[in-house]
């Protein structure tokens, strides 16, 4: 039997009711959403279910929602199920004042440096990680470059003419 949407949304709820919620299917990929607390508990059933399979965690990245106050940060997960040639979208949300995540690093060998690059980019403090440092960016920064609080360019630059620019 082919794994559908449909069939991956039955199991998911089948086990975890209502904690698991917002379901849609975009290009044919299927998103949801659960609490961050429950993070290692999807990801584990969605690895160990010998239906699903989904054993290749093909990204792991932040999202910045400040207009959502309490669920400011999104960690997204891009999963695949290699056998059956499925992906998913898995999402958590986080406040931007207490950025805890548990940390995949132990099922997916991958979330390590995608943590990383999360944590450095977002501030995203991954619970449990090996070596939760930055990665690309210097370790004197004291923000986190890729959160929407921060102008899109820098307004005291002065070798810009913005007429050049359409503005």
């Amino acid at each position: 039997m082919a794994l559908s949407n449909e069939l991956i949304k039955q199991k998911l709820i089948a086990k975890f009711e209502e904690q698991v919620s917002c379901f849609s299917d975009s290009y044919d990929m299927l998103t949801f959403e659960a609490p961050k607390e429950m993070n290692l508990k999807v990801l584990s059933f969605l690895f160990d279910d010998e239906t699903l399979k989904f054993r290749f965690l093909t990204a792991l990245c932040a999202v910045h929602y400040p207009e959502s106050s309490g669920g400011e940060l999104a960690v997204v997960y891009h999963l695949h199920s290699l056998s059956e040639n499925v992906r998913i979208r898995f999402k958590v949300f986080t406040d931007i004042k207490k950025p805890d995540v548990y940390s995949a690093t132990g099922l997916f060998s991958t979330a390590n440096w995608m943590e990383r690059e999360t944590y450095d980019f977002y501030g995203v403090n991954f619970i449990g990680h090996p070596n939760l440092i930055r990665i690309l960016n210097v370790e004197e920064m004291d923000y986190f470059p890729m959160r929407k609080e921060f102008p899109l360019e820098d307004q005291s630059r002065i070798d810009k003419d913005d007429e050049m620019f359409g503005r």
